[in-house]
């Protein structure tokens, strides 16, 4: 089952149990949650205010290992598939890599103290040899995976505003990153020279929380206090805005699936909008309320071909919505029953 069979079942309001509609797996935090992303099918590691990673083994709900090196919260983490790492990014101005042992753990690899305030965002390069940050310090580095070796820092003469969130595109040729003051900016990340610029009018209003660039390329998805804005890369204007919540609301996520059909909105609440047509319609077709009852949902994000969408919020719990039929929902249905 897909997503689309997912977005025409009723939500259930409980842990690890299904009718015909929705499991929800509850794994459980010890910390607040900023960020998670999910390796594979199996794998999410999730980084939170207790300055830890941890990774967890989706169908057991299991802790395979906990990341303890950062002094302050991690801000966000992405996994290297090709070689077993994953990096972390911390408000403690460093940048970590892991890399995967044959046993399950992980160890630091290298550490990188490039930065000069919080670390706000990690992305991995298309090649998966690179990957590059954003700081509140109003620079972004570029990184090599295998040396850590940092190759080039940019930053602006004029930049103020630090950044916040950051995305390579698809094709790994141009990076966006989002600032403070709503700022999206556009890279050339050979020549590191910024070929787009959205702000006042067109920009957005408050902090730019997070970016998402569809799999074709075509387009990127950029959420902050006023909604979720799309831009058309190839005429550099934004074609369409939603606006979810009230005005004192942020939107905190915002991720296309690999297909590029949806795209999963954060804030108060979690929303699954389709695309009829990508100019002049976008569907609302599924709202998942926010279970923790803090109304403040962190990070959002579609599993392996959209079976399952998993979200994080602030009351320590990570939960994944997917379906029966799924194979390893039933295994942990199975495992629940047991205990």
């Amino acid at each position: 089952m897909h997503l689309k069979d997912i977005l025409k079942s009723p939500v259930i309001h409980f842990t690890r149990r299904t009718n015909q509609g929705f499991y929800l797996l509850i794994f459980i935090i010890q910390s607040y949650l900023i960020d998670f992303y999910i390796y594979h099918q199996d794998i999410i590691a999730t980084g939170g205010i207790d300055t830890n990673a941890v990774l967890f083994d989706r169908p057991s709900g299991q802790v395979l290992c906990t990341l303890t090196d950062h002094s302050k919260k991690i801000t966000s983490l992405k996994f290297v598939p090709r070689d077993e790492l994953l990096i972390t990014g911390s408000a403690d101005k460093t940048v970590r890599v892991w890399q995967g042992n044959e046993d399950g753990s992980y160890g630091c690899r290298h550490t990188m103290r490039d930065h000069g305030a919080e670390v706000e965002a990690v992305t991995v390069h298309a090649s998966q040899k690179y990957f590059a940050t954003a700081s509140r310090d109003s620079t972004w580095c570029f990184y090599d995976i295998s040396t850590g070796s940092c190759l080039t820092q940019v930053g602006e003469a004029s930049g103020q505003d630090g950044y916040t969130s950051a995305a390579f595109h698809p094709d790994g040729l141009i990076l966006g990153t989002g600032t403070s003051e709503g700022v999206i900016k556009i890279w050339d990340v050979k020549s590191q020279a910024r070929v787009a610029k959205f702000e006042g009018e067109v920009g957005h209003v408050g902090t730019v929380t997070a970016m998402s660039f569809s799999e074709n390329g075509y387009f990127l998805a950029t959420a902050a206090l006023d909604g979720v804005k799309l831009w058309d890369l190839r005429k550099l204007r934004n074609f369409r805005t939603l606006s979810p919540y009230d005005p004192d609301t942020p939107t905190s996520s915002v991720e296309f699936d690999f297909s590029g059909s949806y795209i999963a909105v954060a804030g108060s609440d979690i929303r699954v909008y389709q695309v009829a047509n990508v100019k002049t319609e976008w569907n609302l077709v599924k709202t998942l309320p926010d279970l923790s009852g803090t109304g403040k949902v962190t990070s959002v994000k579609f599993g392996a071909d959209a079976k399952y969408v998993a979200v994080g919020s602030m009351d320590h719990n990570l939960r994944v919505f997917g379906l029966p039929g799924d194979e390893q929902m039933e295994e942990a249905k199975s495992e629940s029953a047991a205990q």
